[in-house]
């Protein structure tokens, strides 16, 4: 069950747009509030300049989560992480995704919008919105990410 009423900052590029879309519709359906920061549609667009105002604002703490979709997930992921206190996951399932906010306190899930089944997407942000950070020998690893 999605935690009902919370702000989450999303963004795609082109080959994350119809993902990011559906995405959308169905949050604002358990009341999230979305703030999107593009693109708004499927022409080319370069993933860097949509993620970095998007990752700058996770890094400045105006969101606790967010979601970025790329085609792959990797592009949008790499630029995302460059962004001091920014902790972007690329998950392929489930099992990942839990993982990455037990062990590492994932604060961005990035989705791969060309390789994952829309319905899959919609279950791994269920779990990233739901799953805690277990803390403990994990804080000191997660600690280390954001030295410099």
């Amino acid at each position: 069950m999605f935690d009902k009423g919370k702000k989450i900052a999303i963004c795609s590029d082109h080959g994350g747009y119809d993902l990011k879309e559906f995405l959308k519709r169905e949050l604002e359906k358990h009341n999230y509030e979305l703030v999107d920061y593009g693109c708004f549609s499927k022409e080319s667009v370069d993933y860097p300049d949509i993620v970095h105002p998007l990752a700058e604002a996770v890094s400045n703490h105006q969101f606790e989560k967010a979601i970025i979709i790329c085609g792959s997930g990797n592009g949008i992921q790499m630029a995302a992480n460059k962004h001091r206190y920014v902790r972007a996951a690329l998950c392929w399932d489930i099992e990942q995704t839990k993982l990455s906010r037990q062990h590492n306190d994932a604060n961005i899930l990035s989705l791969p919008g060309r390789f994952i089944d829309f319905n899959l997407a919609l279950q791994m942000i269920e779990v990233f919105l739901n799953t805690a950070f277990e803390g403990g020998r994990h804080q000191i690893r997660v600690d280390k990410i954001s030295k410099f």
